[in-house]
């Protein structure tokens, strides 16, 4: 419950304080590529629940139908927008949204699309997903490289879901398993301190 709480009144008030930063960054969206200001995506959350993540959209609106579905070191796909949105990790400011309707949670594991969550071995699984999945999370800060680590991979597919996936997987379990709200603050913390470093 206290969890909840934080996330509720945290995320509402990060959401009015960032509303002009917000409008000023879809305002730049749209003006440098046509196409949405966010990019939705469907995603598993607690319990293997789905729900549509939101983002700032970073790539052209056709994206899906031009390549494959993780993202490869500097993708073409990419705008020149979404770069710095990338890089800033601004994209992700939306999912405040989806923490206020209870489908995320400030942190907590990242969702995966259905897709790579057909990878998961079903005792695993029924634990990484007994918590809402979250904006930022241990594994986030651990893989911030991931994209890079891709576009060096002869083969990303396999790259992801033989060597990646696994560890985030067992990094969720570990969350769910030993997360409190102290080490939560932590966490947020310790995300701070990176994306100020990215900058």
């Amino acid at each position: 419950m206290a969890k909840r709480v934080f996330d509720l009144a945290l995320s509402a008030l990060l959401l009015l304080l960032l509303s002009p930063l917000l409008l000023a960054l879809a305002a730049w969206i749209k003006l440098d590529s046509p196409g949405p200001v966010f990019f939705r995506q469907e995603r598993v959350g607690r319990h293997g629940r789905f729900f549509r993540i939101h983002k700032l959209r970073t790539m052209v609106a056709d994206a899906p139908a031009r390549g494959p579905a993780l993202t490869v070191g500097a993708d073409a796909r990419i705008t020149r927008a979404g770069a710095f949105l990338r890089r800033t990790r601004l994209d992700e400011l939306p999912q405040f949204i989806d923490v206020l309707r209870g489908d995320m949670s400030l942190v907590g594991p990242r969702p995966e699309v259905p897709r790579y969550v057909a990878f998961y071995p079903p005792g695993l699984r029924e634990r990484a997903l007994a918590v809402r999945p979250g904006i930022t999370d241990p594994s986030s800060l651990a893989w911030l490289d991931e994209a890079a680590l891709l576009a060096a991979a002869a083969d990303p597919e396999r790259e992801y879901t033989q060597r990646i996936l696994p560890a985030k997987l067992q990094a969720a379990v570990d969350y769910a398993d030993r997360a409190t709200l102290a080490s939560d603050m932590g966490v947020l913390w310790r995300t701070l301190l990176k994306l100020c470093a990215v900058r």
